[in-house]
């Protein structure tokens, strides 16, 4: 068959037809790949609009007949969005180490023009929908202070973890990238209708999907290698052993990103996916802002401080003094004679060391009887 006219607007150039397959194919459509692989964008649609690919042509059939009805350009510019392809300014460069990146992205807010700059210093925070009080906290505080660490936090707007990562950018006025798993037109979920408006207002929103597509399982499935992708490393906060945020930590992995997980209660089954992938070598075990910005970060710059104990009087003695200080009783004085066979020292050793660490504080007299000093609070 001929090519009809009406098809002639998607054909003009390449990005026309990423355009195209976007609203003819799911994300990361094999099949397409395949052929795109072999004949660029244009001439694989050039080749299934004209039904030579017959295989592809009959799958996709259905979709085709809507083509020639739809200008897409317009709808984006009737939504406040824009229509982003590789090679333009905005296009998230991690998206290109993607076996099937994204077609085309479309995209709205305030920081749209921006997205690239955006992910350039991401991560990603996931985790589970039943979160728990304890990791909807923990997922606030770790969208804020990595906000204020310079890092854009990404997620899915989705009910749990993503959205209290959301509001924690939020609460510091700092901007936050959605990654949605329908249209851009639509909100999803309708409960996070005033999310969604305070993302795009600073940040962005980001879909593969054309406008008018409804949110499906697979679909959530595909979304996740974006999220993993545009970002610089994936944070898993509370994610049970079936989880769809064990699967942007996998596609992270594929993709050689870094993988953390914040623990939880052992017993919080809400967790389990997170210890489990920390047990299995797939994740950092991560705590706070400071393990992550470590684990993703720059070095030197982004590098944790090494965290210690506190240093205590007792930690700097020398040994004859440490031993006797060890035997030292807390309650009932001792002898110097009792200390020495404690501590297995001749009783002059025993006295030259009492001196000190009664100067130091750590030892009491108690007429010929010695005892620890009673520890002073800071």
């Amino acid at each position: 068959m001929s090519i009809a006219n009406p098809y002639e607007h998607v054909l003009r150039d390449e990005r026309s037809a990423r355009i195209a397959f976007a609203r003819l194919a799911e994300p990361a459509d094999p099949a397409v790949a395949e052929v795109v692989a072999t004949e660029g964008y244009a001439g694989a649609l050039r080749r299934v609009l004209s039904g030579r690919h017959t295989k592809l042509s009959r799958k996709l059939a259905p979709r085709i007949g809507h083509l020639d009805q739809i200008d897409d350009d317009a709808i984006a510019a009737a939504l406040q969005a824009r229509i982003v392809v590789p090679g333009d300014p905005a296009w998230p460069r991690g998206l290109d180490d993607l076996e099937a990146a994204p077609h085309c992205l479309w995209v709205r807010g305030g920081a749209a023009e921006a997205l690239d700059n955006l992910c350039t210093r991401s991560v990603a925070v996931v985790g589970a929908r039943a979160a728990t009080a304890y990791g909807l906290d923990r997922a606030a505080d770790l969208g804020a202070e990595l906000s204020e660490r310079r890092f854009t936090v990404v997620s899915g707007a989705a009910i749990g973890i993503d959205a209290a990562a959301h509001q924690g950018a939020l609460a510091v006025e700092a901007p936050t990238v959605a990654v949605l798993a329908c249209g851009i037109d639509r909100i999803y979920p309708r409960s996070h209708e005033v999310l969604l408006q305070r993302i795009a207002e600073t940040g962005a929103i980001v879909t593969e999907l054309p406008p008018g597509a409804a949110p499906y399982r697979q679909r959530f499935l595909q979304r996740n290698r974006l999220i993993a992708a545009m970002t610089c490393g994936t944070i898993v906060v509370e994610a049970a052993l079936r989880s769809g945020s064990l699967a942007t930590a996998a596609a992270a992995t594929q993709l050689a990103r870094p993988v953390g997980a914040l623990p939880g209660p052992v017993t919080s089954m809400c967790s389990a996916g997170c210890h489990q992938a920390i047990r299995e070598g797939i994740a950092s075990l991560v705590t706070d802002a400071a393990d992550v910005a470590d684990l993703l970060g720059s070095f030197g710059r982004d590098t944790a401080p090494l965290r210690r104990a506190p240093v205590l009087p007792e930690d700097e003695l020398p040994g004859t003094q440490r031993s006797v200080w060890e035997v030292l009783p807390v309650s009932r004085p001792a002898s110097v004679a009792a200390l020495a066979e404690r501590s297995a020292l001749d009783e002059l050793a025993v006295q030259a060391a009492l001196g000190p660490l009664e100067l130091a504080g750590l030892a009491r007299r108690s007429g010929e009887h010695w005892m620890r000093a009673s520890r002073v609070a800071p």
